[in-house]
Order: C-alpha cells, then structure tokens, then sequence
C-alpha cells in the first residue's frame, strides 16, 4: 500500500556547513539492538573523526567512533546510568587518515576503524560478530515507504565510493545483491560490478530489504545475512578510497509541516537544530519530528540528534486535538486502508483529466482507542512474504519460541509489519510485539 503523505523533498541539496567549529554531533547507542555499551572517552576528551567513543562489551568488534573531530562535550545517561548518547562538539579539524590498508584485510579495517557497525544482521537486526561469515548482503538502492527519498539522486557524485564499497563487501561476504527500482532511470546503479542487480517495482514494502530477501534468497533457521544502507555503502568505499573516515550523507527534511522540503549535506549523528536552522519555517506550530519513515522511524526531540542510518527526518503535525464524532463523519480528508469514509472511494479530476485520489491531511493521530486484537484479514493484504502474520504476532505475544520459529519469525524485522500497524483497527503496538519477540529469542539461544 502506498501512503501518499505531501511533502516529499525536492531534488535540491544544501549544505549544512559539517564539521563547522561548535556544530555538535551525537553517537547514539539507542540506534543499535542489543548494544551493552563501554565507555572509551570522558567529558572534555579530544578526539578525531574515527576515534572510538564506546565499543559493546558483547562484541568486541562493533565500535562506535566519533563522526567528526572536536572535543566530547557531554555524555547523556539516562535511568539507572544507562548510556543514551556521546555528543561531540566539532572544532573545525580535519580528518586523520588511516593507516594503509593491506589487501585482503578489507574485514580488519572496516572493524578498526568503526564502519563494521555500518551491518545489520538478519535475523534480530544486530550488529555482526567480527568473525561471522553470512550467506549474502543486501542492499536497497530505493525507497517505497511514504516520502521517500531518491537514493539515485544521493548517490550522485559518490560513484567511485559506491563501487568500492560493494567491492570491499564481496571480498569480505562473497554475494552482493543490490535491489533497484525497476520502472525508473537508476543511472550508474546498473553499471555496478561485483553486485548480483535485481529490479523491483510495486507499492510499499517492496523497498525494504525484508521483502527483496524473501524474494530473492530468504532467510532459514540458523541462516544469517547482512543488510546495509546504499548511503553507507558509499561511506565504507570512501574510506577505502581516501582512507579517511568522513559520513557524510545526504538527509531529507521532509512532510507536510515543511515549508521547503529538500535534502541536507550533513554527517551521522547531527543535531536536528542544524537542519532546522537551514530549512524555513514550519506550517504548524506544534510538530513531531521522525527519524526515518512514518511507519517505522522513531520520534526525536527538537534538540536531538539525528540517527547513524538516517536518510530523512519526517515532520507531521501533532494529532493532539479533538475529533468531532470521529469516524462518524463522512470524511473527505482522511486516509483509511478500509475504506471507512467516502474519501476512500471517491475521485478528484485532475487538471490533465486523469482522476487521481483525494490529497488526504495526515498528522500523528491515532483516530482510535486500543482495542482487543481483531482478525479482520487486514494483515495478509499488507504483508507479501510467505508468512501469516496475525498468528506470528500472538505467538509474540505469548512468547511462544517453537511456534514463533514455525510462523517465520526469522524472516522478518518490526518494519515489515509497519504497515499492519497503520491499517490496525485495533491499534496494536506490531513493530513492538515483534522486537520483543525477536529479542527473547536472540537472548535465550
């Protein structure tokens, strides 16, 4: 299903001046599933571009480095001490280059030189232990959910890093798959080496890598794989390249509470403010800010910091007002997967006399109260691996181990049953069911 949400970037980059002196960044271990943090560096610490901040006390191979020189302003705990964040204030310096590389030590130097937490594993979305061998990576190089960004369009200028980058990754997985979109121009994507190239085309989920998997090679008990951005990729190859760690990225300010939705040159970890200094005024005064997508990203504060994969900030207006009667109503602006208003039905004519659907007004209301957990078939029509999806998640929610293996729960990550919780009538938590689910199996083997 696709959710047409107005307000998708225009193809327009400013720069937000990274690295500027004073600019502050954040490395986040809330970003990462299953992190137990160490702390490497105390407040008024200097550090380069590459340092390492923390490493996880379970894998001595995931380190978290410093996206930008300068000095480490605060370190951010939260309940019961635990790490939330690392802020570095940039002093304008400019990045160490590495140590030569040997060859065939591309898995050595993405793991000393903190890119190894650029890969997420499948299942449980962990970073992969140093020494783990997977069975194929798989990129995404486009994306379907609602405002989505034009990835062709950010990898323009990054070509020769790109390459590189599925480079070292064959040599270090053996099997690339880069998943494209079929029905548009991707420009030097199909010119890619090293890379097995697959096309795509449908409504979303059909840019998320669960589903590419499933389509291509899925995921079977005691199976892993690994998933990485096509922005990423890109960062791993410019550092073969240049040996110098520099994420730079683009990110998009996008929704309809943007006034001039374009895309940002910035580096993981910035501030928020950064962006929003840069990007106009608001068309509502009382917003939500969202890393990723709608459906899966996660809320940050005004003040926050971006996350390490971010590749655009979503802004709706806040739902926080009263509804009069509610669904009652027949509605010509709201969206509704199950056709609860007429807006659902009926067309509008376009000035090129095509009939399109209505523009519909979306902000973060839940239009509901939580109810008992109804099988309405809505899943299945939302959900196209080979899975039953309202069975996996009461198993989920029983904690279930055998049965959540029997009903696929390896093949999935909480995004790809984002979409059922959008079109949920009874407004479950989905994407928090199926983490817990996945977390209580990752524990206990």
């Amino acid at each position: 299903m696709d959710i047409g949400i107005p307000g998708t970037a225009v193809r327009t980059v400013h720069t937000c001046g990274s690295a500027v002196k004073g600019m502050l960044y954040a490395v986040k271990p809330t970003d990462y599933v299953g992190i137990a943090p160490r702390l490497t560096v105390s407040e008024g610490d200097v550090v380069q571009a590459g340092s390492v901040l923390f490493e996880d006390k379970h894998n001595a191979s995931a380190r978290f480095v410093a996206p930008v020189g300068g000095t480490v302003k605060s370190i951010v705990r939260g309940d019961k001490r635990a790490l939330l964040a690392v802020v570095v204030e940039a002093d304008g310096s400019e990045a160490r280059p590495a140590a030569a590389i040997q060859p065939s030590k591309e898995r050595e130097a993405m793991i000393e030189n903190g890119l190894w937490t650029l890969l997420k594993q499948r299942p449980f979305g962990t970073v992969p232990q140093g020494d783990a061998k997977p069975k194929a990576v798989f990129i995404s190089a486009f994306d379907s959910s609602p405002l989505p960004v034009d990835i062709p369009f950010m990898l323009k200028g990054c070509e020769k890093d790109f390459q590189a980058g599925i480079d070292a990754l064959k040599a270090i997985a053996g099997t690339v798959h880069l998943s494209l979109q079929g029905n548009r121009d991707n420009g030097f994507l199909e010119e890619v080496k090293n890379a097995e190239i697959h096309h795509f085309q449908g409504p979303h989920p059909a840019g998320l890598t669960g589903t590419q998997i499933a389509a291509i090679d899925p995921i079977n008990k005691g199976e892993t794989v690994w998933t990485v951005g096509a922005q990423d990729v890109a960062t791993i190859g410019r550092f073969f390249t240049t040996g110098v760690y520099n994420p730079e990225r683009l990110v998009a300010m996008c929704g309809p509470a943007v006034e001039n939705p374009q895309y940002y040159r910035t580096l993981a970890g910035a501030s928020l403010t950064s962006l929003e200094a840069e990007s106009g005024e608001r068309k509502a005064e009382n917003v939500r800010y969202i890393c990723g997508d709608v459906l899966s990203g996660v809320s940050v504060a005004a003040d926050g910091f971006i996350s390490a994969a971010c590749d655009k900030v979503s802004v709706l207006p806040e739902g926080d007002y009263y509804d009069f009667l509610g669904w009652l109503r027949p509605n010509f602006k709201k969206f509704s997967f199950s056709r609860t208003f007429l807006s659902g039905f009926l067309k509008r004519k376009a000035e090129s006399g095509e009939r399109k659907a209505f523009t519909f007004i979306f902000d973060t209301g839940r239009h509901g109260s939580v109810r008992p957990l109804f099988v309405t078939g809505e899943f299945e029509k939302l959900v196209p691996l080979d899975i039953y999806p309202m069975q996996l998640i009461k198993a989920c929610i029983a904690g279930d181990i055998e049965k959540m293996e029997n009903l696929g729960i390896y093949e999935v990550e909480p995004e790809d049953l984002a979409l059922c919780e959008f079109a949920d009538t009874s407004k479950t938590e989905i994407q928090a069911i199926i983490r817990e689910g996945l977390e209580k199996i990752r524990k206990e083997s």
